[in-house]
Parts: structure tokens; C-alpha cells; sequence
């Protein structure tokens, strides 16, 4: 029988499965701030890139799996969440998109695929544009490109377990761990004010993506993820059923066929 937790009850209390122990682990110096990273296994790399408000251990169902399957595992926490520290300018999905290509070259990675959930899908997307030489593909799970694609806040049950956790984690996690009120209204303006791309920026994108819909995701519509399958040159789009914005914890059995199908698209291509 296949673990599921679509309540994220099992997660507020437990948190995501540990990652395995890193064959690289440290943090590098960039643009102000000092961006946590970690390397699992060999084989071609895929980068792993979390929400926002999260870090990289969210993805514990996902690693093993990944492993498993010949990939080199590569985690990043984004610039001020999980272990990762910012300065005081704001967040913009751009200058994340810039920590990950610093940690790319700190790890003489010169292409990778990248599966990217939420805030860290933007990233991801935002990668594919403005340097598709280091994209091998997207996996774009669960986020928008404007803010036509969101669906008015509701503070589900979920939501709320997931925000917990979140807020447990970076208490243990951060460099400043008292800071979680203002990590999280700082996130959140990022996330009222970006991303502002139009149909235009995405029809030049020229790596492989795949757009990955939940259907019961609580903050993006269904029909922005339409409409940038249909912006995307080639883009594919996957649903999810039963499961909603945070899939790789409710049902990582599924989300992870989805993930494994996607790379070996990629490499079949």
C-alpha cells in the first residue's frame, strides 16, 4: 500500500523523511548571502529547488527515490530559508535564480534538470530563460509566471499544518531563528509582486518543461497552468488527481512516477 499523508498530519508532527547523508554538504558566499547546499550519489545531476517558506528537507520522499535511479541529487536552500542567510534587499525569484547558478559553478555542474515546486518552480523557469545553456529541463510543479494564475488566499486546514511545520523547522534550521515574522512578510511581498512574465517571455524559453497541476492546488488556477503549457514551445502538462499544492508530501509515491518520467524523457530526447 502506497503512504499517503493528504492532510499533512504526519508531516506537522514529523516533518518529511531526513535526507541521506551528503557526499558534499557546506555553504558558499554570494551576493551577500551564505547559500546552503548539499550533494547526494553520481550520475546526471538534478537539482532539487523547494517553496517558499520551506528548505530542502521537504524533499525527504523524494531523494531516495531519485538516487536510487542513477541520479546525482543536488538540494539548495534558497537565499534566507532553511540554512541559507540573505541580506536585508528584497527577495526576487531572479537573484535566487543567481544563487543557484553560484552553486552550480561552485560544484563544476555545468547542466542540470531541475524539478521545482512553488517558489522554487519560478526559479527554475526563470533559469530556463536567462541561461538555458544550464537546463537541461523543468519540472514545474505548482506555481505561476503572473499574478492572473493565483487564486484568492484561503487559510485551509492544510495549509495551516504546512505553515506550522514550516514555522517549527525554520526555528531550528535558521540563523535567525526569532526572524520567522518577517521572513515570512518578506516572502509573501515577493510572492504579491513577482513573477510579472508574459506570454511572450515564455514562448522563448527553448528547454524541455513540463508543467505539473494538482487538482486541488490551493493557490494556482487550473487554467494558468493551461495557458503556460500552451505559452511554452513543447511544453507538457501533467494532473495530478487527489492531491493538491503540496503533492510531494501527500503522495510521493505518485509525484515521484511523475519526476522519474519526466528525466527520462529527458534523456531519451
Amino acid at each position: 500500500m502506497c503512504f499517503s499523508d493528504d492532510t499533512l498530519e504526519n508531516f506537522v508532527a514529523h516533518g518529511a523523511p531526513s535526507l541521506p547523508a551528503p557526499e558534499r554538504e557546506g555553504h558558499i558566499e554570494h551576493d551577500g548571502a551564505r547559500i546552503w547546499h548539499a550533494s547526494y550519489g553520481s550520475g546526471p545531476p538534478v537539482i532539487l529547488l523547494h517553496g517558499g517558506l520551506g528548505h530542502s528537507g521537504n524533499w525527504g520522499y523524494q531523494a531516495g527515490p531519485l538516487l536510487a535511479s542513477g541520479y546525482r541529487v543536488i538540494a539548495i536552500d534558497s537565499r534566507g530559508h532553511g540554512r541559507s542567510t540573505r541580506d536585508h534587499r528584497p527577495y526576487t525569484y531572479e537573484l535566487m535564480a543567481s544563487d543557484v547558478l553560484a552553486v552550480m559553478d561552485h560544484l563544476h555542474v555545468e547542466k542540470a534538470a531541475f524539478i521545482g515546486w512553488s517558489d522554487g518552480a519560478c526559479i527554475a523557469l526563470v533559469l530556463a530563460m536567462r541561461a538555458p545553456q544550464r537546463v537541461s529541463g523543468v519540472f514545474f510543479f505548482g506555481c505561476n509566471m503572473d499574478s492572473s494564475g493565483t487564486k484568492e488566499f484561503v487559510m485551509t486546514p492544510i495549509v495551516e499544518r504546512c505553515f506550522s511545520r514550516h514555522a517549527k523547522d525554520y526555528a531550528i534550521l535558521s540563523a535567525t531563528p526569532d526572524d520567522f515574522d518577517a521572513f515570512v512578510t518578506a516572502v509573501s511581498f515577493m510572492m504579491k509582486t513577482e513573477p510579472n512574465y508574459a506570454a511572450g517571455d515564455l514562448a522563448r524559453i527553448t528547454v524541455p518543461v513540463t508543467i505539473v497541476h494538482s487538482e486541488h492546488d490551493e493557490f494556482i488556477r487550473p487554467e494558468h497552468a493551461e495557458c503556460l503549457a500552451r505559452s511554452i514551445p513543447g511544453a507538457r502538462l501533467i494532473r495530478l488527481s487527489g492531491v493538491s499544492h503540496f503533492a510531494p508530501l501527500q503522495r510521493p509515491d505518485d509525484f515521484n512516477r511523475a519526476t522519474l518520467a519526466f528525466l527520462a524523457r529527458l534523456a531519451a530526447d
